[in-house]
């Protein structure tokens, strides 16, 4: 089994609402095509995705096949409308939360450590479940950062982290640690 990680492509940021209601941004639907068409998605896989739209959205300008949904793959949790203008503050409060994994890093998110529960969780059984067949899985670079470190039994690589496109593909062939 190979796992093919999908990052969403670019959302339309509204920075009233929180970013998990967040669809996408039709200008950038170009490079999403680019990625179904690049050759680096498998032609037959089962598709699942995160139930956050730009996810869906992604998923859908992806395959035509049919694309479950998994309620736990959803992004690390930030509920705050709090915006953080300043990428650099962005990133210093993500990596924060990578250091401190038990508590939230900002005001309406929740402790990373609850996302990679979470989203670990929700995509064993997939795996367990499938066996041979290659799955697709689509949704956030959080969320993929902690179930790469959590599969392959290695810190978070909070540098591929922060040079993930919209949308991008993290490829994991087995085995996965257990």
């Amino acid at each position: 089994m190979t796992l093919f990680l999908v990052r969403h492509g670019r959302p339309l940021v509204d920075t009233s609402m929180p970013a998990h209601t967040w669809e996408l941004d039709p200008q950038g639907y170009d490079d999403i095509w680019a990625l179904r068409e690049s050759g680096r998605l498998p032609a037959r896989a089962a598709w699942f995705s995160s139930p956050e739209p730009k996810a869906i959205g992604t998923a859908a300008l992806l395959t035509d096949s049919q694309v479950g949904v998994i309620d736990d793959l959803a992004e690390h949790r930030r509920d705050s409308t709090d915006w953080i203008d300043d990428f650099d503050d962005f990133d210093a409060t993500v990596r924060r939360a990578f250091a401190e994994p038990d508590v939230p890093a900002y005001d309406g998110w929740e402790p990373l450590a609850e996302c990679r529960c979470r989203v670990v969780a929700a995509v064993r059984p997939v795996v367990a479940t499938l066996g041979e067949d290659d799955v697709v899985l689509v949704g956030h670079g959080t969320a993929w950062t902690v179930l790469v470190a959590e599969l392959t039994d290695a810190e978070p690589d909070l540098d591929a982290w922060q040079a993930l496109a919209m949308p991008d593909l993290i490829r994991l062939d087995e085995p996965f640690a257990t």
